[in-house]
């Protein structure tokens, strides 16, 4: 059936942390988590049960019934952000997964996943990239019809990443993808040798994916090149101004490439380079024609000593409270606000190309709790505040709990369905908090005396208010820190009524009956990317005598109201468009697909194969990626969405 080949992010220091591949693990069974689950849990980390105890409510708790003053115009705001995308949030996977499904059937869990939020958003970004990117090469074929194949042999650095063979196949597989989802790609150019560029992925990336190409990361971390054995020890952030320099003349050069000027820099990663070391080599101005977006890379901080005993041991019911107040976004975003507004300045889009609650695969409790989609939607309003224009969630293997989708393990997929992680939530309310409009502006409302627990965001459309996002972050179960926000309309009236969609569980470290606006995609291995349950959007009467919408925020929750009907209809979905299968070797969680987009089979022998990633806490390297019959397959994160070649080529 399908498993799966994953990357995620391995960090050399808190707070600024960065992904890095790493190959020759042992296999998860036999690497044992430090948390408290460890003892009781030995299966893979996408699943374990731990909970943790949720934060006792805050002595002295916050005001639970205060007024909240919206502007009517956007004119009489201060700070508001730059226009904003539904498709804020997206996703963020390394160009070396790869997997396949049996020869017979196609599995589409994440098809229907993106098309969630294309529905209410118009599109998502996915990056397919990483450290991987930097020594890919491409070849015409692979022995045996081998789409990506990774060679141990040719590692020559000490995180041990082996080089990375790819044919074009898998740039039709993205084109695919794009064909029934719309979802648009950052790709990346390989910057190991800067003395003999490798175009290719821009040539095929541009000639085949055309517009659906967002842009071309040009290097990644480069920040951490010198501690990787990548450069000299003396490289510094004028010899990365001077390797650009080189990449941008072998485009101008290169006839097959038509788009020169969408390239992503610096794509730091908090190493020993600030972005201001960047920009003062004068990198924006002499590369501003050739620059599509600025980007950099960041997680909180790490778990890695639970998979390696090395670093800072930390405990996840002790670090829990830390992802539940709005400071925690702020945190991270705060050493980037100074470059988001030199980008703005530069008319630059500024980009986080790689997130995600911890590096070295997350917390066990944390990462894939409600309290993670409160933080992860709280952190990405806070990045579209400041300014950055989109964020990319990373995601990894089964050996990682900060997923947002995971697909059972190969010897369960006949009866086990996949797991939607906490953090699809938070990208799928972005969605919906941005609409499809691309004209939403955000600002921060220091609500409740700017109470951390409490945060609230107001959103502008075409000069008017139009929604408005309510946190609240204690749990409660007795109800009595729910809050109240009485929001009022200054210099404005409010109308009748409102609409009103929640995002609620009953604790924040709760891991199922996760809801949005009573909707839920289901426990573990239960999901075939398709919301269950009948929507519940509430509507609630608004006092225009006293111009006050009142409206509960339940302890813990989230709240997003809609000022108007065209805000309600600009980002809900008025039909979604699902994708289901049907497999005659499936008898058990099974739906429907026409024959028409089964164009092509796909086969996966599991022979001969390990385990597969290139990132602390995974295991060992995939061989390769037979594609029966030369058809193209991409590892779309977790593996098991493969669509044929034959759609769009």
């Amino acid at each position: 059936m399908h498993f799966l080949s994953i990357l995620f992010p391995l960090s050399y220091i808190s707070f600024a942390l960065a992904s890095i591949t790493v190959y020759s693990q042992q296999p998860l069974g036999a690497t044992a988590s430090a948390s408290a689950s460890a003892a009781n849990y030995t299966g893979a980390a996408a699943y374990d049960p731990l909970l943790l105890q949720a934060p006792a409510v805050p002595n002295p708790a916050p005001n639970t019934n205060f007024a909240l003053q919206v502007q009517s115009s956007s004119s009489n705001v201060q700070g508001l952000s730059i226009p904003q995308s539904g498709s804020f949030m997206g996703f963020s996977i390394e160009m070396s997964v790869a997997t396949q499904v049996s020869d017979s059937f196609l599995q589409v869990p994440f098809l229907n996943l993106m098309a969630a939020l294309k529905d209410r958003a118009g599109r998502t970004h996915v990056r397919v990239g990483g450290n991987t990117q930097d020594y890919a090469y491409i070849v015409d074929s692979i022995p045996n019809g081998l789409v990506i194949q990774k060679d141990k042999a040719l590692s020559t650095n000490p995180t041990d990443t082996p080089t990375l063979m790819w044919t074009p196949e898998l740039i039709y597989m993205l084109a695919n993808v794009t064909a029934l989802t719309n979802t648009k790609w950052y790709l990346g150019i390989p910057f190991n040798d800067s003395s003999n560029w490798r175009l290719q992925i821009a040539e095929i990336g541009d000639s085949v994916l055309g517009d659906n190409l967002l842009g071309l990361q040009a290097a990644n971390e480069p920040d951490l090149y010198a501690d990787h054995g990548h450069r000299p020890a003396t490289y510094s952030p004028y010899d990365y101004y001077g390797e650009f320099g080189n990449l941008v003349q072998a485009l101008a050069n290169d006839n097959s490439v038509s788009n020169k000027n969408n390239l992503i820099a610096p794509n730091l990663a908090s190493g020993d380079w600030t972005p201001e070391m960047v920009w003062d080599t004068g990198f924006i101005n002499t590369y501003t024609s050739n620059l599509g977006a600025l980007a950099v890379e960041h997680y909180p901080t790490d778990n890695c000593f639970a998979v390696y005993g090395s670093g800072t041991p930390r405990d996840p019911q002790t670090e829990f409270p830390n992802y539940l107040n709005h400071t925690s976004g702020y945190s991270i975003v705060q050493p980037y606000i100074n470059s988001s507004q030199v980008a703005l300045a530069a008319g630059k889009p500024f980009l986080m190309m790689e997130t995600n609650t911890a590096s070295c695969g997350g917390f066990p409790g944390i990462s894939d709790s409600f309290g993670a989609s409160l933080w992860a939607l709280d952190y990405g309003l806070t990045m579209a505040y400041y300014n950055f224009s989109g964020a990319l969630l990373h995601v990894g293997g089964q050996n990682v709990y900060y997923n947002p989708f995971t697909p059972p393990p190969t010897n369960e997929s006949t009866f086990h369905q996949w797991t939607v992680g906490s953090t699809f939530y938070s990208a799928l309310v972005i969605a919906e908090v941005f609409g499809s409009s691309n004209n939403s502006r955000i600002v921060d409302m220091g609500a409740n005396d700017n109470n951390i627990y409490t945060p609230s965001y107001a959103i502008y459309e075409n000069d008017a208010p139009s929604k408005v996002a309510l946190f609240n972050y204690i749990t409660d179960p007795s109800g009595a820190t729910a809050y109240t926000a009485n929001i009022q309309i200054a210099g404005g009236q409010v109308p009748s009524s409102v609409k009103v969609k929640y995002l609620l569980a009953a604790s924040v470290s709760d891991k199922a009956n996760i809801t949005w606006a009573g909707q839920t995609f289901g426990d573990v291995l239960s999901s075939d990317g398709r919301l269950q349950g009948t929507e519940d959007v509430q509507t609630v009467n608004c006092d225009q005598t006293n111009n006050q919408c009142s409206i509960r925020v339940p302890a813990p929750g989230f709240a997003l109201v809609f000022l108007s009907d065209s805000a309600y209809s600009d980002s809900a979905p008025s039909a979604t468009q699902t994708f289901s299968t049907t497999a005659v070797t499936k008898t058990m969680n099974t739906a429907t697909i026409a024959a028409s987009v089964l164009a092509t089979s796909n086969g996966h022998s599991g022979a001969n194969r390990a385990l597969g990633s290139t990132s602390k806490g995974s295991s060992g390297a995939v061989v390769g990626v037979r594609v029966p019959g030369a058809v193209a397959l991409l590892a779309m994160v977790l593996g098991s969405l493969v669509v044929g070649r034959a759609l769009v080529r």
